[in-house]
């Protein structure tokens, strides 16, 4: 077994499992599950008694089941969520089979750091966008997965397809977790939800940024919402959600004249937002290099790098951004699951180069 880093923002590979062995479950034909209500599952309701012993299935899966009717209590089937029960009452859920998804599976090679009956976590190359689209409909993750996961995916609201609980943007490498079943699906949705505040989830990010800061570490706690002109784009707003970003210096690099120019920076998420990494780092004065959305005024300072350092920067064509950590509690057996991804080859070769300043 790996053990953890002592350097939090370490950018080694490694994965922790802690815990017990995870469980294989796999529900994708038709079954029917039999419930025998005990009388403390805190509800006489039988939408609340069905959520209480049947976790596998998410109270909007089994409402769905319930008003289709498929839940049957002493033969007859019972179309009232909040139908009330009594202790020692037998019910039968007649589950179907999960139906066949939208998007169609594709033969996209995936880079799977870990996979199970629930989760499946894979380290995402630039230029692959996560969910179909307008001007993505095929070629996308949920795609790959499809294909990839096959029969192994019992279902998210009764589709056979994967659970997507966060999103890195197309040209953002790093890791990401999808569930592949209900009871999955709602246990990361509410660790992405807490963002750690308490529970183990931590995600982490390294980052090239212009400029040097003017402290090894900070926090930036600022609103982001929709781009008042610029609809594609986000902004820090009045008014908007809450977005935190914390930041630690990892390394310094300097232009061809001796003076800083450029930083490798680990960012660590308390919020989610969309580009918040990005919006956050360009707000402050360090866009991060590559980022031609929220860095573009910035492209000027490319000449004070060396050759090499500009060619690789050119060759990069994105912005300096890899999700290296992934930290989550398994959604069936409660593990800690640790995961850190070494930078892919495009940014590891501009960071050789921007470390001998070439």
């Amino acid at each position: 077994m790996a053990r953890k880093s002592g350097n939090r923002f370490s950018d080694k590979a490694m994965l922790k499992i802690e815990g017990n062995p995870l469980e294989q479950n796999s529900a994708n034909s038709a079954h029917q599950l039999v419930v025998i209500v005990e009388g403390d599952e805190g509800s006489t309701r039988l939408d609340r008694v069905l959520a209480v012993r049947q976790p596998e299935l998410s109270r909007s899966r089994l409402k769905a089941l319930i008003l289709a009717g498929s839940v049957a209590l002493k033969g007859a089937p019972v179309r009232d969520p909040a139908y009330h029960v009594g202790s020692g009452d037998t019910i039968t859920i007649d589950v179907p089979e999960a139906i066949a998804p939208e998007p169609a599976g594709e033969d996209i090679a995936l880079d799977i750091v870990f996979e199970d009956d629930d989760i499946i976590v894979i380290d995402k190359p630039k230029g692959l966008v996560v969910h179909p689209a307008a001007g993505h409909e095929t070629g996308t993750l949920v795609n790959a997965l499809i294909a990839h996961c096959g029969l192994s995916l019992s279902g998210i609201g009764g589709v056979r397809r994967p659970g997507i609980v966060h999103r890195l943007d197309k040209d953002t490498t790093g890791l990401m977790v999808v569930a592949k079943n209900d009871r999955a699906h709602a246990s990361l949705s509410a660790q992405f939800a807490d963002h750690g505040r308490t529970g183990a989830m931590r995600r982490g990010y390294m980052a090239f940024a212009w400029d040097l800061p003017r402290h090894q570490r900070g926090t930036i706690d600022e609103p982001i919402d929709r781009h008042p002109y610029a609809r594609e784009k986000m902004a820090v707003r009045d008014g908007g959600r809450e977005a935190v970003t914390h930041w630690e210096l990892q390394e310094a690099f300097n232009d061809r004249s001796g003076k800083p120019a450029a930083v490798l920076l680990a960012c660590q998420l308390e919020t989610g937002r969309t580009h918040q990494i990005r919006v956050h780092l360009a707000h402050i004065g360090h866009p991060l290099m590559g980022d031609a959305v929220y860095g573009p005024h910035f492209k000027t300072k490319a000449s004070r790098l060396g050759p090499a350092s500009r060619a690789a920067l050119t060759a990069l064509d994105r912005q300096a951004l890899h999700a290296y950590l992934l930290v989550l509690e398994h959604p069936r057996t409660g593990a800690i699951l640790e995961w850190i991804s070494d930078l892919p080859a495009d940014l590891s070769d501009l960071r050789e180069k921007l470390r001998a300043a070439l």
